[in-house]
């Protein structure tokens, strides 16, 4: 099955993201949010990265005319029939995920794979509210899209190896690396990371040494390109915390279990970069 349209539902950070790599790699391209405002919001944000990509020499104006023409934003689910692919790519919530996968479900052609970017839910439980189980994964991406290399495919129980073949070569066409994890929470990536993250902010938090320190010593130490600190707020402390705690309820390791001072500062809104504070002012 060769894929020729993809659909993405969710045009926020994360999902204009993917809609505009998928655009630049030649796919005709759905984007869908709940409203006309984030819509147009999502959209804005991929014109003014294209625009960034062509000052910076790495597309020429003509191409990104062309991504952008690729392009289609829309407010209806029942607008994908037409789509191979689906990315799912809205917020950490399974409910929702599960409501949007069962209308998905039933307005795909029979053919289409339905992918999910979660970073920690359990793709199987998607699956199982949908009658194509065997065409079900999680295609996870990195913040920011367009620049991350890595993609980490997520097999279930049930995903057959044509999908996972499919979803390579999708992968490929997107000059992306790959791995591939099963289906448990945190997959490779925030299973090694959520810990690390955790670790720095108890030695904040019992006052080991000073937030510029920390990072200071990772970023120097370790050759890291930011320090924990600074990385938890460019991903966001809601993210973070939402991670841990679903990986904490899945293991119930104490390595995942969230500092009081991460529950806090997200009930006080410092969430990071996106709110304008989080453990450093961006204000």
């Amino acid at each position: 099955m060769e894929i020729k349209r993809v659909g993405v539902v969710g045009c926020g950070l994360m999902g204009s993201g993917i809609a505009e790599v998928c655009a630049r790699s030649g796919y005709e391209v759905l984007v869908r949010e709940v409203n006309s405002a984030l819509l147009q919001k999502g959209l804005d944000r991929i014109n003014k990265s294209l625009a960034k990509a062509v000052s910076r020499g790495k597309m020429s104006q003509e191409e990104a005319d062309q991504a952008t023409a690729r392009m289609q934003g829309t407010l209806d689910l029942a607008d994908f029939g037409d789509c191979d692919l689906v990315v799912e790519a809205a917020i950490e919530n399974m409910a929702i995920k599960k409501e949007i996968f069962a209308e998905l479900d039933s307005v795909l052609p029979a053919h289409a794979i339905l992918a999910s970017n979660t970073s920690s839910l359990c793709v199987t439980e998607m699956a199982s509210v949908t009658r194509r189980g065997d065409k079900v994964l999680g295609i996870h991406f990195f913040n920011p899209v367009p620049v991350m290399p890595l993609i980490e495919f997520v097999r279930t129980i049930l995903t057959s190896d044509e999908t996972m073949e499919i979803a390579h070569e999708f992968g490929a066409s997107l000059g992306k690396t790959m791995v591939t994890a099963k289906d448990t929470p945190g997959f490779i990536v925030n299973r090694l990371l959520m810990p690390y993250i955790l670790d720095a902010v108890h030695i904040y938090e019992n006052g080991l040494a000073s937030k510029e320190d920390i990072d200071t010593a990772i970023h120097l130490g370790l050759n890291h390109p930011m320090g924990p600190l600074t990385l938890l707020d460019f991903v966001g402390l809601d993210t973070c915390l939402f991670i841990a705690d679903a990986m904490y309820e899945e293991y119930k390791d104490a390595r995942y279990a969230a500092p009081p001072l991460l529950r806090r500062m997200v009930l006080a809104g410092h969430l990071g970069r996106k709110s304008g504070k989080g453990f450093y002012d961006y204000s």
